[in-house]
């Protein structure tokens, strides 16, 4: 399955589930997580990768910096099914 494809129904299931939303992007730094989750307090980044994909070497820098400096959950996915474990869907 494609990246895009795992990002859209785990998308639409957080969605449904009571999750807000984003896609994440930011003008001055390249390589942050695809999407921002949030809900009931909990703030969630997730970075999609389709089965056997790799993170770059910003992807990688980038995720360790949030999740030591922001102190905030951060996953990388390789399947609809392990990004809806990590968000408890």
């Amino acid at each position: 399955m494609l990246e895009k494809d795992i990002e859209a129904k785990v998308r639409a299931q957080a969605i449904a589930a009571g999750w807000l939303v984003y896609k994440f992007t930011s003008p001055s730094r390249r390589s942050v997580p695809d999407r921002l989750f949030i809900r009931g307090g909990r703030v969630a980044f997730v970075e999609f990768k389709r089965p056997g994909g790799t993170l770059t070497s910003g992807q990688a820098r980038e995720i360790e910096r949030l999740r030591q400096k922001g102190g905030v959950e951060v996953y990388v996915c390789y399947s609809v099914e392990e990004a809806c474990d990590a968000l408890g869907i």
